[in-house]
């Protein structure tokens, strides 16, 4: 199994280097549209291969160019001009981008789950030097999407394009990907078994695909959920369509790409799971004289022009159904700002929606290095027995409770800089939130993790909702001898400094007998 892991790794980063080798025609911030958009193709054909493959066994030669025997298996029909083998007999042609952008075309155009998924006109207009994209068709070529079903590699070298893109492009864009880690703690979290899920701004749709992988994760079944979304960028809802359409995942992301405040393309949906991360401090989402009667905020205060984190909480709230629950992050600043912000919020402990607040570690974002949180709203934190995927959970009453829980040292390194959790922090933490729901459960406070908070108590802190006000903080400074300390300190700087005067003797000795001699 390690051999099979270490191999899938090698194509991922092949790819990552194939698509590194159109710098210079090609600016990186492109990358994933070319590439992607090819895998895609590459992954449609396989499939469409493997199914015209079948059809022959079966003896229906005569249905091989009929779409209805292909759409039944959740399959698209490709004609000629849109297949793999036509696109790589012509790699090396001169009018390469114009032939894939046909396809793309004709693909789109044949099966119409995927209207406004595929990019148009779009290898054509970037003037790619031929010979560095057809170097990347060759490798794209060399991977066999089929190979592994239960491994989802076509999944997986997505997610791995989306993470490594974000992380390409840093701070101020990225926006699109929200890391895997997070979404895993919010599905597991609020358990999307069935019903109907929603992501106001959905970026490239991974809470979906995550969402889809809890369930079968849990045994459970993937045609008992109802997919909602909508997302403002063209581009990033092109992605998301291609993400969701690669793995067979049906969703209604609106008939176009729309911002969720201005152009509202679910206005009577309930959802039964809310999962977001909307973007943070998003300033100037309306006009002063604009959304003032707007449904969504009735029985709370008018949101302010300046931020919209809770202009998105309340799109939230107006769309969760009578056991609704959601779970999305928002930057640290909405658990204590003033004005409607403090007003909507003291509404919202009120009439008991807030369920918990969970503090993220730092670095856990691509494009920020601030600390987040998590929130949970919940419409029945009421006493009640639900059937969940054949296990029987009975939840205690907790309308006037809120858990406060901090996570800011939990967590493990990865890709030098960045902060992730473990599948054993996910269940620890999981476990911790679930154990607190249930009747007759032994949750306990935990100084430094995590607390139980009385409504009472978050009214004498004048609804504050920053988790450091309610969760007890352990002073370690008091017992610690100045003294020991420093003489700890000063006997490991000299080991430190020790090593690095004979790192450099032996750097210096290497030089030297290579006939470099280094003079300092």
């Amino acid at each position: 199994m390690a051999k099979a892991n270490k191999q899938q790794k090698s194509m991922e980063e092949t790819l990552w280097d194939s698509a590194n080798k159109l710098r210079g025609t090609v600016e990186s911030s492109e990358y994933k549209h070319v590439v992607l958009g090819l895998i895609f193709l590459k992954f449609a054909s396989d499939k469409f291969e493997e199914r015209r493959q079948e059809l022959i066994e079966e003896g229906k030669e005569k249905y091989l160019e009929m779409m209805a025997f292909y759409e039944q298996k959740n399959i698209f029909y490709l004609p000629q001009e849109s297949r793999w083998s036509h696109i790589i007999k012509n790699s090396k042609q001169d009018n390469i981008a114009l032939i894939i952008d046909t396809a793309l075309h004709t693909t789109e155009k044949n099966n119409p789950s995927l209207k406004g998924a595929l990019p148009d006109n779009y290898f054509s207009r970037l003037n790619m030097d031929v010979s560095k994209l057809a170097a990347l068709l060759d490798t794209i070529n060399n991977i066999d999407t089929l190979k592994d079903k239960q491994q989802d590699i076509v999944g997986r070298v997505y997610e791995y394009f989306l993470s490594k893109f974000a992380l390409a492009e840093g701070k101020g864009k990225g926006e699109f990907y929200t890391p895997k880690s997070i979404v895993n703690l919010i599905a597991e979290m609020i358990e999307p078994y069935k019903g109907i899920i929603y992501d106001p701004a959905c970026g490239s749709g991974g809470m979906f695909v995550q969402s889809m992988k809890f369930i079968e994760n849990h045994h459970g079944d993937k045609k008992e959920v109802s997919i909602y979304g909508q997302e403002y960028t063209a581009t990033t809802y092109k992605l998301a369509k291609m993400n969701l359409a690669i793995r067979g995942i049906a969703a209604n992301l609106g008939a176009v790409p729309a911002d969720t405040f201005a152009k509202d393309q679910h206005k009577d949906l309930k959802a039964d799971y809310i999962m977001a991360n909307p973007p943070f401090n998003q300033k100037d989402w309306r006009a002063d004289n604009e959304l003032l009667d707007d449904p969504r905020w009735r029985g709370y205060e008018v949101p302010q022009t300046g931020n919209a984190n809770y202009a998105w909480i309340l799109n939230m709230v107006s769309k969760l159904s009578d056991n609704g629950v959601a779970g999305f992050i928002l930057a640290n600043g909405a658990l204590s700002g003033g004005s409607e912000e403090y007003k909507i919020r003291k509404k919202l402990v009120e009439n008991g929606l807030v369920e918990a607040i969970v503090i993220l570690p730092m670095r856990m974002f691509y494009t920020t290095d601030i600390s987040v949180t998590l929130w949970i709203l919940n419409k029945n934190k009421k006493e009640r027995t639900v059937k969940l995927n054949d296990q029987v959970k009975n939840y205690r009453e907790r309308q006037d409770e809120i858990l406060f829980m901090d996570l800011r040292l939990v967590g493990e390194p990865f890709e030098k800089k960045y902060i992730q959790f473990s599948d054993t922090h996910l269940s620890e933490i999981t476990s911790t939130y679930h154990n607190w729901q249930k009747v007759d459960s032994d949750y306990e406070d935990v100084p430094e993790y995590c607390y139980s908070a009385k409504k009472e108590e978050v009214v004498k802190k004048d609804y504050s909702l920053v988790p450091s006000k309610y969760i007890e903080f352990i002073n370690r400074d008091e017992n610690i001898d100045f003294e020991d300390k420093m003489t700890a300190l000063q006997s490991e700087f000299s080991e430190l400094l020790q090593s690095e005067e004979q790192s450099k003797k032996d750097l210096l000795g290497v030089f030297k007998k290579l006939g470099y001699e280094i003079e300092l």
